[in-house]
């Protein structure tokens, strides 16, 4: 499929900008765990997925890791182009978590699209609120939340995301997806095993009650 096919914007725009945004892509394939944005200071452009699974986060001085997104197919993702917003600072790191297909939009090719196109203009302020939404929800969940209610949650959702019940998964990565330590996260899952909610052995985790694990969720 085309570029213009994930765009959903492009029949708004007029047939030079058009063909400055399609003339100024670069396509890249990569392979799952690669670095495709390492912070505030890089300006890599923005990142519009064709298939995959790119995941957005930020890292704390002492090392812990917490997911702020994650974004799929047709997604845009803005702040790998932090250059383009001087008065938004957000030091994301993008990697991939499965083998991807993307496209990348220089960021000043972007800049003056949205300079000159209202749609676009529009289009872009509706994914930045819809971030924003994101990521205040990730913090009340820090705040607020039990982390087996979090543990809880991550496990469904990347069940959905999966299409599986079993899930090859490390309490490091889920840890680093939670924000917490390992040891932490390793707790949570005993006492769901021991629950009856989930199944452990080396590095997966198997799904065993939805509906346990679902009203824990929802507390």
């Amino acid at each position: 499929m085309n570029f213009s096919e994930y765009f959903p914007i492009w029949d708004q725009l007029a047939p030079g900008q058009r063909e400055a945004l399609s003339g100024s892509l670069v396509s890249r394939a990569v392979k799952k765990g690669t670095v495709l944005h390492g912070g505030g200071t890089d300006c890599t452009g923005l990142l519009l997925v064709k298939s995959g699974q790119l995941r957005a986060f930020i890292l704390s001085k002492e090392g812990r890791e917490v997911t702020l997104y994650r974004l799929f197919d047709r997604d845009l993702c803005l702040f790998s182009a932090s250059c383009m917003m001087r008065s938004i600072q957000f030091d994301i790191t993008i990697t991939a978590e499965k083998d991807s297909e993307l496209w990348i939009i220089p960021a000043d090719v972007y800049k003056r699209l949205m300079e000159q196109s209202a749609a676009a203009a529009n289009y872009t302020n509706e994914i930045m609120a819809a971030r924003f939404s994101e990521v205040m929800w990730l913090i009340e969940q820090i705040m607020w939340n039990r982390m087996d209610r979090r543990v809880a949650a991550f496990l469904l959702e990347e069940s959905a995301i999966e299409g599986a019940r079993r899930l090859s998964i490390t309490h490091e990565t889920i840890a680093n997806h939670l924000g917490t330590h390992r040891e932490v996260v390793t707790r949570m899952l005993r006492y769901l095993q021991s629950e009856g909610m989930v199944k452990l052995s080396r590095s997966t985790v198997e799904l065993l009650d939805e509906k346990k694990l679902t009203a824990l969720r929802d507390m």
